[in-house]
């Protein structure tokens, strides 16, 4: 029999604008987040505003970009939007120059699709490698090579994902390219630690939101009682991962570098004692047997 339902799990998280970090926190502070306009960055985003910072939210989508806006300035705090390619170089060195220099950077622009590896194409590897690990290099060496030279310090905190140490059987080139991003934190909180620049990651767990693309939702679909499958017996809210965003970046966390946060409810440490059957990625996706 099944007790699973009757167990409690973790507590539900406080309402939406609470917040453990005193008011104005951020007051005065500049934070850009890439991929802010929608999901999981736009969540990170009005944190960082509820707490009184002003904001750069960067995103390739113009339209996804003005309704972000407009629904941040709510939030506290002025809020400028920048349509950034975060694999142009020369574009992310615009955006900086427009909206000055940032104290807190938030790498979590992305891209990411389930796919066999099988059935992978060179372009769909070099989008999802370019824009995730070396988006994220170039936006966080832009941020250190201005605060070196301006002697001033700054916040990293780069948006990971579990399997990064794990492997991602369906996302080899997202598995891949966030290992190297979970090795950037670890590398770089090294090299600028002396120059008062900290590098951090942020993982966040299962946390269904509106703006998940229809690929991913429909691999959610699939599998029902998500709650059930979470050690947490829930799934996380955005929330969450803007409350753990902010404290990273805070003065309460100066001496936190080189650290990645996982918040996931403990479900990618999640073992049994019996492994279940194996079912192939391409099953698993709904896919037909490879035909070549």
């Amino acid at each position: 029999m099944d007790e699973t339902p009757s167990l409690p799990g973790l507590p539900a998280p406080p309402p939406l604008g609470a917040s453990a970090l005193p008011p104005g926190t951020y007051d005065g502070s500049l934070v850009l987040v890439t991929g802010g306009g929608t999901g999981l960055g736009k969540a990170i985003a009005a944190e960082f505003a509820r707490l009184g910072a002003d904001l750069v939210i960067a995103s390739r989508g113009e339209h996804h970009l003005r309704a972000a806006q407009e629904e941040l300035a709510s939030s506290g705090g002025r809020v400028t939007a920048a349509v950034c390619d975060v694999r142009d170089p020369d574009r992310i060195s615009e955006v900086y120059d427009a909206c000055g220099l940032p104290d807190v950077l938030v790498n979590n622009a992305a891209a990411n699709f389930p796919v066999p590896a099988e059935e992978m194409s060179p372009n769909a590897w070099r989008a999802v490698v370019d824009i995730t690990l070396t988006g994220t290099f170039l936006m966080t060496r832009e941020f250190a090579r201005r605060h070196l030279a301006a002697g001033t310090p700054g916040s990293v905190v780069n948006v990971g994902a579990s399997y990064a140490w794990t492997g991602g059987p369906g996302f080899a080139h997202s598995a891949a390219a966030k290992a190297g991003v979970h090795n950037l934190v670890e590398t770089l909180a090294v090299e600028w630690g002396p120059y008062g620049i900290q590098v951090n990651g942020l993982v966040p767990g299962l946390m269904p939101h509106q703006d998940m693309t229809d690929d991913i939702r429909g691999s959610l679909d699939r599998a029902e009682g998500h709650d059930r499958r979470q050690p947490a017996l829930r799934v996380g809210s955005p929330r969450e991962l803007g409350w753990a965003a902010t404290f990273l970046a805070s003065p309460y966390a100066r001496f936190v570098s080189g650290h990645t946060l996982v918040v996931d409810g403990a479900n990618w440490q999640r073992r049994t004692l019996v492994s279940p059957p194996v079912v192939p990625v391409r099953e698993q996706l709904g896919r037909e047997p490879f035909a070549g």
